[in-house]
């Protein structure tokens, strides 16, 4: 792309970070919904390969694909509500990411079962390079940021020829050497940004997050309505797939209820703030995600179609939700909650992991239980304003 082609198109200047009443765009809701694919995969194969007594495999090979589906949507949202200048390549470079969202959703059976990271990489890359057209029209147009934008170009660059290098390495190299880019990929907004660091608004942002966190709660209100459905070609075990459906509705709601009971938008205040905010969400979204599954094997139970362990069984309920709750404690709650409170909720938490240790159903009701009593330390405090997502933006 050269100066004459960049007089063609409206440049792309940041936006204002104080911008009042940004909401999400039509893009960004229909780039969310292609994520849906990718989510549901692995969390659909983690299920399978927990009920098949693979669980630790199942959950290596879940986060190691999540991370991808992370870093991917993160990197986007991220750069939109830097920039966002929504005109035919903006679209065009965001529709070439979502197709290779699907290619990446492709992989993930391959990837989490037999160790083959090949559509894995292929999709990913094609998420990622699909960017450094943007950040160097970036650079091309804003002198202030071009060194910023130069930085990332390059470095997703760099980095995606070396996942690709890394499919060449014998196994055990390979997966140190997954770590090793990982650590590589996360480490580059830290170098890029160190420069100059690129506008973001608060309230747009948050904004974001809140609604994937929608879509990953959608997934385990599905595998409820999973349960429902068994039950209804079932007369046996009519009564624990009813309780698995009703538990797991009331904890997706209280997951709900924690996430959006406090504002988000103070916590992008800098780099440092951003980047833990940013970051931290791997661990949230991840264990939403999981939890979905978690619900699924539980229904495998109950039907006598599961080769897990009871305790391990409960365990992939229990620790994705409290995993989830101490996120949002750690990140928003923790520093506006009274002393008693914070009480309550650690000890809500506490009820979900002995939840892990109790036989046949039970371990749903206590995960209930503790989410609930999580949900009444946990008043409900929305942002001044109106927004899509309550309490995360505006």
């Amino acid at each position: 792309m050269n100066q004459r082609s960049l007089r063609l198109l409206p440049p792309m200047l940041p936006r204002d970070p104080k911008e009042a009443h940004r909401a999400a765009s039509p893009l960004e809701l229909f780039f969310d919904l292609v994520f849906v694919v990718a989510v549901s995969f692995a969390s659909v194969q983690l299920h399978h390969m927990a009920a098949e007594n693979h669980l630790g495999a199942g959950v290596l090979g879940y986060l190691m694909v999540f991370f991808a589906i992370w870093w991917c949507w993160m990197n986007f949202s991220w750069f939109g509500t830097s920039f966002d200048t929504d005109d035919w390549l903006y679209r065009l470079l965001a529709f070439i990411q979502m197709a290779g969202v699907l290619v990446l959703a492709s992989g993930a059976a391959a990837a989490m079962e037999e160790h083959d990271f090949t559509a894995i990489t292929i999709g990913y890359a094609i998420m990622r390079l699909a960017l450094v057209p943007q950040w160097i029209r970036v650079a091309l147009g804003n002198p202030q940021l071009r060194a910023t934008a130069l930085r990332y170009a390059v470095g997703i660059t760099v980095v995606q020829l070396a996942w690709f290098a890394r499919l060449l390495l014998p196994e055990t190299a390979a997966f140190i050497g997954f770590f090793v880019l990982v650590a590589a990929e996360i480490s580059m907004p830290i170098w890029a940004e160190s420069r100059r660091r690129t506008p973001s608004n608060p309230h747009h942002i948050t904004e974001r997050y809140g609604l994937f966190t929608l879509i990953l709660l959608g997934e385990s209100i599905l595998a409820s309505a999973n349960a429902v459905v068994e039950s209804l070609h079932t007369i046996e075990n009519l009564g624990a797939l009813m309780t698995i459906a009703a538990c797991a509705l009331i904890t997706a709601a209280g997951m709900w209820w924690i996430y959006f009971s406090r504002g988000h938008h103070h916590m992008i205040t800098s780099l440092r703030t951003s980047l833990a905010y940013g970051y931290s969400h791997y661990v949230i979204f991840a264990a939403a995600g999981a939890f979905s599954a978690g619900v699924e094997v539980a229904i495998d139970q109950a039907g006598g179609h599961s080769e897990l362990p009871a305790i391990a069984t409960a365990g992939t309920l229990s620790v994705p939700v409290s995993l989830f709750a101490l996120g949002i404690w750690l990140l928003i709650l923790r520093r506006d909650l009274s002393p008693a409170r914070n009480a309550v909720f650690l000890a809500g938490v506490a009820i979900i992991l002995a939840g892990t240790f109790l036989p046949s159903v039970l371990p749903v009701a206590a995960v209930a239980a503790g989410i609930i009593l999580c949900v009444v330390s946990t008043e409900h405090r929305p942002a001044a304003g109106p927004g899509l997502a309550v309490g995360a933006a505006r």
